[in-house]
């Protein structure tokens, strides 16, 4: 009898012990990851994020930018070579990117009103749209200042091969000083600033 008991509670002494260790393991999975492990794969994350950017960016800082003629939208045609002297910020967008939306959104009163009369340029090109997907953009927002057309991504596939907005601020002498993915009011900011100490040289 006595050896029953003894057998029972070591088995009832086992289960006990199993079923603490199912415990613990189950808080240990279900506690949130520790704010250590989190930044480390934020940062990962990020970095994986930079190195697709300039994996895809084909036309860097520092970089002489290729040349290309764009047919804009009221027809007449635009050449970056014919521009040397000036300051020129080409950016390419799309009627379907929120990013690109929020940008176009300050051009008008920040790019063409602040610079008008200066030896600036902005060249805004539509990628992989038709004539008619802009012009119906156009239409809806109220744009009315320049824009080109590259509904076949020709001149977009010379500077990069994915994403947008990107913007390519090139100097007087056809020389890449910024080259930007996304849209990030700060980093607008800094491109302003950036075309106003260019102007000034």
């Amino acid at each position: 009898m006595a050896i029953r008991t003894r057998k029972k509670q070591h088995t009832t002494r086992l289960w006990l012990l199993v079923a603490l260790l199912i415990v613990i393991c189950a808080v240990i999975f279900l506690l949130p990851t520790s704010p250590t492990v989190q930044a480390e794969e934020g940062d990962a994350t990020e970095q994986a994020a930079q190195d697709e950017t300039a994996t895809t960016t084909l036309v860097k800082e520092g970089m002489q930018a290729p040349d290309f003629t764009v047919e804009m939208f009221d027809g007449s045609t635009q050449t970056l070579s014919s521009l040397k002297g000036k300051v020129v910020l080409v950016n390419f967008w799309a009627t379907w990117c929120p990013p690109c939306r929020e940008e176009l959104k300050r051009v008008q009163q920040d790019l063409v009103e602040r610079f008008a009369g200066e030896e600036f340029v902005f060249i805004p090109i539509s990628r992989g749209e038709e004539r008619e997907t802009v012009a119906a953009f156009r239409e809806q927002m109220g744009y009315t200042f320049a824009m080109g057309l590259d509904p076949e991504r020709k001149i977009y596939d010379l500077f990069a091969s994915n994403f947008i907005p990107r913007n390519f601020l090139i100097d007087k002498e056809g020389k890449v000083l910024v080259a930007s993915v996304g849209y990030e009011p700060e980093e607008f900011d800094a491109l302003i600033a950036k075309i106003e100490e260019e102007l000034k040289k």
